[in-house]
């Protein structure tokens, strides 16, 4: 029963056979294919205005060349701390802005908080030859600590960076947990927040690899293609990947799938508040739930055959996903609890 990761769980069924139906003939290749061209119809239509979408095949490469078209290599992008592009991608958003710094910052529960955004931008050194130059600025949805930001969070964070004539990126690796967490819509903690590229997750919540660079800002997306091709990241074979994206965006499934996590994630901490030796250390918002239980539990739960990670001074972290299954939830928490008495 792994909990590790929603990384570690298999494609959905609709995925699957979405890239079956792309594999019944030809089709024109970089991008000029049919599946490819309905993104930008069907995205814009998701999110309420026109955009620009780019398919890539891992959040790294989605984060990190959408940094690339809003940072020049002496600019500075801020972010937090325990964000993904400054722990988890081995320097790819430095590499790929051709040197840009990363500047973090702290805040609670992995959010960055507009008033501290505000006070380092005022004082970066701006117009200073000596500086690296405020460029962009990067949240994740849902965080790193499994909380989402609401609309109000993001607008104002949005005023800190139009004020000082910057650009705002999202990663998106867990988007539909977020959206599903806030009951809004995408346009809501998106372009009508102030956000100007979104880097779209599916990978973690169904998809096999795939996922989207969105711009909203169309002067940023004017350039994407070039790093894009030159990062790698533009297949001849794209329909694969668009396919997937189609199909995870119809009908709701990207919503259904994140819905069902969230719902197991509830569930777990529900099931779990008030034992005397489980502590919480984030509020569970989303899909990940991150606690602190002994050691002598941690070992006895991991020898019956559960998985998770470690983590940080929290203890560890468990994730669910779109298929995590009730039975497993509760024997999970049995376990706990037995270890725990």
């Amino acid at each position: 029963m792994n909990f590790c990761s929603d990384n570690a769980t298999g494609v959905s069924q609709e995925i699957m056979t979405a890239i079956a139906a792309a594999n019944c003939g030809a089709a024109m290749s970089y991008g000029d294919d049919e599946y490819t061209e309905r993104l930008q119809v069907k995205f814009s239509d998701l999110f309420e205005t026109s955009v620009t979408v780019f398919p890539v095949a891992t959040g790294s490469a989605a984060n990190a060349l959408a940094l690339a078209v809003m940072t020049p290599t002496y600019g500075a992008v801020y972010c937090h701390a325990q964000s993904h592009i400054n722990l988890d991608e081995c320097g790819a958003p430095e590499f790929f802005t051709g040197g840009a710094k990363l500047v973090t910052l702290t805040g609670n529960h992995a959010k960055i908080e507009a008033e501290t955004l505000g006070e380092i931008v005022d004082r970066a050194g701006a117009g200073v030859v000596h500086h690296v130059q405020p460029a962009a600025v990067s949240i994740t949805q849902a965080t790193e600590a499994g909380t989402v930001y609401h609309p109000a969070e993001i607008a104002r964070i949005s005023e800190i960076v139009r004020s000082h004539n910057l650009h705002l990126h999202m990663d998106g690796a867990r988007f539909a947990n977020a959206v599903v967490s806030l009951g809004c819509s995408p346009a809501d903690i998106t372009w009508r927040a102030g956000v100007d590229v979104l880097s779209f997750g599916a990978t973690k919540n169904g998809a096999m690899a795939a996922e989207a660079v969105v711009f909203f800002n169309q002067k940023l997306a004017e350039t994407f293609p070039f790093y894009r091709k030159r990062s790698g990241h533009l297949f001849s074979k794209m329909r694969f990947l668009s396919a997937q994206l189609e199909a995870y965006i119809t009908d709701n499934m990207w919503l259904k799938n994140a819905a069902h996590a969230n719902k197991m994630a509830a569930k777990l901490a529900a099931d779990l508040a008030g034992v005397e030796k489980v502590k919480f250390c984030h509020p569970v918002e989303a899909n990940e739930i991150f606690m602190q239980i002994p050691e002598s539990v941690i070992t006895a739960v991991l020898a019956e055959g559960f998985l998770f990670y470690r983590w940080d001074k929290c203890t560890v972290r468990l994730v669910t996903a779109f298929n995590t299954k009730e039975e497993d939830i509760i024997a999970l928490v049995k376990a706990i609890k037995r270890y725990s008495a």
